[in-house]
């Protein structure tokens, strides 16, 4: 038999960590065999592990051409250090907080080798040695205990494949309670832990023992796939479609699917809701968003609201004449709707005199001595609010003062915001859980102003808000589609408004100075060439924007080699490759990176689609600072993997955002995702430039396609028909 078919059992000291992979575990250890003498290479998943201590581990032996003879570890056991040295250096390690290196010494020097066993069971005797007392005797006590018991943990988590980046969380999560909740009910990791998902947690629950057939799972599957339909956008699904997709994720009978969708209905975890012939299923908390915009809404309407002693043609006139403009026919409508109703929708591409719209409302209004408020659900979006109207603008999270609980656990808002008019732009944006809370949060007597694009792709989050609203009637909706001269001048502008319509866009114009481009490259490979020499040397030299701030590369997937994933590893070779980093299971974040939030995170007060330039890194201590527009944040290393490199993004996550320049990446690999709204938001992203780069086939496939992903949602009916 080979040498690396044999189980070996090896014991030693750790000598020294030569790396540790923080997210998976992952371990490279120097160790000290007592009897040889030799000092030998052990790999494998070691959680917790701390110089000084002993280690009994079973492995095979390799041998690698760069690395030598190393033990694969297969399994490990943790063993106390039975030397005077090995105590020393063990608790001299910093695992335990109020012991350094001196005091490591006067511990080891007072008690010898019974010092572990003194701090497990008579740890009033640490009070003998000088420097100790009873209060800092009983701060180390208290470490002592809580590390043991961490470890003990991390090390049950690690036998049931969890990787010890996630368990800081779990401990996080449930604290001293964490192996009984996960041995009672392992399906709860994929709710409470963020980056966990029902497969990991089903390996788990297999680990533990629990039945393929057990109700516990077939619940837990079934919330899993319902998950799974509301992250593309859903806010329900055909029962049909649901069962049957559960039966073939789960491999069980339909049978046990029902009985667990009867089982989370009458538990008051799903809705089953009968909309005609078809039967559709909800998660509870957005059924009751859904149904919660449509009832509140109403009520919204029916409000009167503060009196004011507007009258709409002389603030008209009063406008034009200050600010020395002519407003078009549909500008003077929206802005004499915003006077005399309660709730008013703004619609248009660009160039079509939004912005020019709201200063109009804005400066009527505040001659008045009105309240207003002006937010978007992006800080970047929020942004460029303010810096198109010269007013404060916020998120809508921070102006409504969401916290964790009140988003989670649909609370109502803190405080309800006292205003006269709450303006929020890039409407199209807001899924429906986050309109719930604003209209929660609204004053009933306030007027309400949507303003966004109805054109561009819904939503990242469930649902299509502002669609919805449209097409329900119930709110009067104003089309901005005039484009006015200036912005005639623009082909970003020309060409958005042909792909809206089913047009190709101009290749090419007469202009000198044009601002969209279009590059044809057939293969894949010779695309992303392109692409790196655009970023990296062209647009800088040619048009003097940074290639890191200044430039956003846009695709429509994450995979293949023109995905965001191979596009932001490929530019960040190109335009960071050196300097500080942290590595996180395969991604590498380096000092300089621009990097992308992609969950939100209510206590940093960051969000989905935030992007942000990494400050600084510590990798001693394994965490970095994302300076966000401004604002300067802190990762711990257990937080890192809410960050992704963001050279590159997908055209969904650009939603919102305006970037100086635009290199959209567009081929037939993508087809899936190549529809007409898709291109339009991905062109109107770009506000000085757009290089399209790509085959002719797949723009054409993008311009003609009319087809948009069907969202199961029921609001325009809610709001058809209000309770």
């Amino acid at each position: 038999m080979r040498e690396d078919q044999i189980e070996n059992e090896v014991e030693g000291t750790l000598e020294k960590i030569v790396y540790r992979d923080d997210l998976s575990g992952w371990c490279v250890l120097r160790l000290s065999e007592p009897e040889s003498c030799e000092i030998i290479t052990a790999t494998g998943m070691f959680v917790g592990v701390q110089p000084g201590e002993r280690l009994r581990i079973w492995g095979k032996w390799t041998d690698s051409p760069d690395y030598g003879r190393q033990l694969h570890m297969d399994s490990y056991v943790s063993l106390s250090p039975r030397t005077l040295d090995g105590i020393q250096r063990y608790l001299a390690s910093g695992l335990i907080d109020g012991i350094g290196e001196e005091m490591s010494r006067r511990l080891v020097g007072a008690f010898g080798l019974d010092l572990l066993e003194i701090m497990d069971s008579h740890p009033q005797r640490l009070t003998e040695v000088a420097g100790i007392g009873r209060v800092r005797a009983g701060k180390i006590t208290r470490a002592w205990r809580q590390h043991r018991e961490i470890k003990e943990i991390m090390i049950f988590l690690q036998s049931h494949g969890i990787p010890a980046g996630y368990a800081a969380r779990i401990i996080r999560a449930y604290g001293k309670k964490a192996m009984t909740v996960i041995t009672e009910n392992p399906y709860r990791l994929c709710r409470d832990v963020f980056g966990i998902g029902f497969k990991t947690a089903d390996k788990i629950a297999g680990c533990l023992g629990v039945d393929t057939l057990s109700p516990q799972r077939a619940r837990a599957g079934l919330l899993y796939v319902l998950g799974t339909f509301c992250e593309k956008g859903h806010m329900c699904y055909p029962c049909g479609a649901l069962v049957e997709e559960a039966e073939g994720i789960l491999r069980i009978p339909p049978s046990l699917v029902q009985e667990a969708l009867e089982a989370l209905r009458s538990e008051e975890q799903v809705v089953v809701e009968q909309r005609g012939t078809e039967t559709l299923v909800y998660l509870k908390a957005l059924h009751d968003a859904e149904a919660g915009i449509a009832c509140i809404l109403q009520k919204f309407l029916d409000a009167e609201a503060r009196s004011i002693s507007l009258e709409s043609a002389s603030a008209l006139s009063w406008f034009e004449s200050r600010g020395q403009i002519t407003l078009a026919p549909e500008q003077r409508h929206a802005i004499t709707a915003a006077i005399e109703k309660k709730a008013l929708v703004v619609t248009g591409g660009p160039g079509t005199g939004k912005t020019t719209l709201i200063k109009g409302i804005i400066s009527i209004f505040e001659r008045e001595g009105s309240r207003i408020h002006l937010c978007a659900p992006t800080g970047r979006a929020a942004k460029r609010m303010s810096e198109a109207t010269g007013r404060d603008a916020m998120t809508i999270h921070r102006l409504f003062e969401f916290t964790p609980a009140s988003m989670a656990r649909g609370q109502e808002p803190a405080r309800e915001l006292k205003t006269d008019v709450l303006i929020i732009d890039e409407a199209s944006m807001m899924d429906t859980v986050l309109f719930y809370h604003v209209l929660k949060g609204l004053s009933p007597h306030a007027r309400l102003i949507l303003v966004g694009d109805a054109d561009q792709l819904p939503s990242v989050g469930p649902g299509n808000v502002l669609d919805d609203i449209i097409s329900s009637g119930l709110v009067e909706t104003i089309r901005l589609e005039r484009i006015f001269r200036q912005a005639k001048k623009s082909l970003i502008v020309v060409n958005a408004h042909r792909i809206n319509k089913g047009l190709m866009p101009y290749q090419a114009s007469p202009q000198a100075d044009p601002d969209y481009f279009f590059i044809a490259r057939d293969r894949p490979e010779d695309v992303l060439d392109v692409v790196k020499e655009l970023v990296s040397v062209r647009i800088p030299q040619r048009f003097g924007f940074d290639p890191v701030t200044d430039i956003q590369v846009l695709s429509p997937m994450h995979r293949g080699i023109l995905g965001v994933a191979n596009l932001n590893a490929e530019l960040q070779r190109l335009l960071n490759s050196s300097g500080k980093a942290l590595s996180r299971g395969s991604l590498r974040l380096c000092q300089g990176d621009k990097v992308m939030q992609i969950r939100n995170n209510y206590d940093l007060g960051v969000f989905n689609g935030d992007t942000g330039k990494i400050a600084c890194v510590d990798a001693a201590n394994k965490m970095l600072d994302v300076d966000f527009d401004g604002r300067r944040l802190r990762y711990e290393s257990e937080d890192l993997d809410e960050l992704t490199l963001a050279y590159a993004c997908s055209i969904h996550k650009a939603q919102g955002n305006e970037y100086p320049a635009v290199v959209v990446v567009l081929h037939t690999q993508h087809y899936i995702m190549l529809q007409r709204n898709l291109l339009y938001t991905a062109v109107t992203r770009g506000k000085s430039l757009v290089v399209v780069v790509g085959n002719t086939k797949a723009l054409a496939i993008a311009t003609a396609g009319m087809t948009r992903a069907q969202r199961y949602t029921m609001l325009a009916e809610r709001l058809r028909n209000p309770c």
